[in-house]
C-alpha cells in the first residue's frame, strides 16, 4: 500500500538536494542558464517534437550528471579530508562524466539547430 507521508518526505528531501545544488554549486546554475538558452532557441526556431525530445534528453542528462558529480564530490570530501590521489582520481572521473554529457548536449544542439539556422 502507498505510504503518502513517506512519499511526501522523499519529495521534500529531493527538493532540498536540488536547492542545495543550485545555491552552492555554480556549475549547475551555468548548465541551467545554457539549458534556458537552448530552450529559447528551440521555441524561436520552432523545432519539431522529436527535436524537442532530443534537446530535453540532452539537457536532463547534463543536469543529472552534474548532480551525480556533486554528490560524489561531497561523499569523497566527507570520507577523505586530506588530499589523496585516489580521491582526486574519483573527483576527476566524476567531472569527466559531466564533460562527456556536456559534449553530447552540444552535439545534439548542433544537429538540431544548425539546419534551422542554415536552411
Amino acid at each position: 500500500m502507498l505510504d503518502l507521508q513517506r512519499l511526501l518526505k522523499s519529495f521534500k528531501y529531493a527538493t532540498r538536494g536540488l536547492k542545495h545544488t543550485l545555491l552552492f554549486h555554480q556549475n549547475l546554475r551555468v548548465h541551467l542558464l545554457l539549458a534556458g538558452v537552448a530552450m529559447l532557441a528551440g521555441a524561436l526556431l520552432k523545432i519539431s517534437f522529436v527535436e524537442w525530445v532530443a534537446i530535453l534528453v540532452a539537457i536532463f542528462l547534463v543536469l543529472m550528471a552534474e548532480m551525480i558529480n556533486t554528490a560524489l564530490e561531497e561523499i569523497i570530501n566527507l570520507v577523505k579530508e586530506d588530499h589523496n590521489e585516489k580521491a582526486r582520481i574519483a573527483k576527476d572521473v566524476s567531472a569527466g562524466m559531466v564533460l562527456l554529457a556536456a559534449i553530447f548536449a552540444v552535439m545534439i544542439g548542433l544537429i538540431v539547430f544548425i539546419p534551422h539556422l542554415v536552411g
